[in-house]
């Protein structure tokens, strides 16, 4: 197993700090903690992009009935993953996950389970592998039915734009008619606040991160039939309860493959 750094502060851990899991160390607490003396908010977009991903991963299952999901970009296991979420409305329900980090691997291993009418995989690939991540994937789900593209907060790590889109166009290419895609990722034009914080943490010479107009994460739905409301900032879309929750710099939506 790949020796895994426990001095240097990692973004996985770090994400995983703010959504109030355990797999991670001092390092990244203080590394959070520091992020969070800027910016406070990030633990909300955090938690709310988490919560958009159940919230669209119940809408797959129990209304566009989808029982195969391919999430790419998985990040360090926390609470109601996918496969967590899909399962506890459709136990058979197939997942496959992807990320090539060692430490996701590490502790994915050890914690995506499935329940046993279902099946959870884990793929180690990159985003930049698109058709080895089909093909992989082919070896758990049936892509000749409808499955649902998981793009959860990875997107922004693709500092080329017409890349990103490339590759997500790829993706969804590679997925039948009546699959959907489901992207949330962070945004500018709704919180000055975060932008700064953002701008700043990805100046550190860290892995950064990028923050799109709210326009150039709709186009990553170009061709797809968008599932009402649309791209919407991520805790306006299809909110539980009677709340108006408040808008925040991460848009999410859902996309049908006709």
């Amino acid at each position: 197993m790949t020796e895994i750094d426990t001095s240097v502060p990692h973004s996985a851990r770090i994400w995983n700090y703010w959504l109030g899991g355990k797999d991670n160390y001092p390092v990244d607490e203080a590394a959070g903690d520091a992020y969070t003396a800027v910016f406070p908010g990030i633990v909300t977009i955090a938690r709310s992009s988490r919560a958009f991903l159940g919230r669209s991963i119940r809408y797959l299952v129990e209304e566009a009935g989808v029982r195969q999901f391919l999430d790419v970009g998985t990040g360090l296991p926390t609470v109601d993953n996918t496969h967590e979420v899909a399962q506890r409305f459709a136990p058979e329900s197939k997942i496959v996950y992807v990320d090539n980090d060692p430490l996701v691997l590490a502790h994915a291993r050890a914690l995506l389970t499935s329940a046993p009418e279902g099946e959870t995989a884990y793929e180690d690939l990159t985003l930049y592998e698109p058709e080895k991540i089909l093909e992989a994937a082919s070896r758990t789900l049936d892509l000749t039915r409808p499955t649902a593209l998981i793009l959860s907060g990875i997107l922004g790590h693709v500092t080329d734009y017409d890349l990103a889109r490339d590759l997500v166009r790829r993706l969804v290419a590679g997925l039948p008619s009546g699959s959907y895609l489901c992207v949330n990722d962070g945004s500018r034009g709704t919180d000055p606040d975060y932008e700064q914080a953002q701008d700043a943490y990805n100046e550190t010479g860290a892995v950064p991160y990028l923050l799109r107009p709210i326009d150039k994460i709709e186009a990553f739905f170009e061709g797809l039939e968008l599932v009402d409301p649309g791209v919407v900032s991520v805790p306006l879309w299809r909110p539980d309860g009677d709340s108006a929750p408040a808008p925040i710099g991460q848009h999410g939506g859902v996309g049908r493959k006709a």
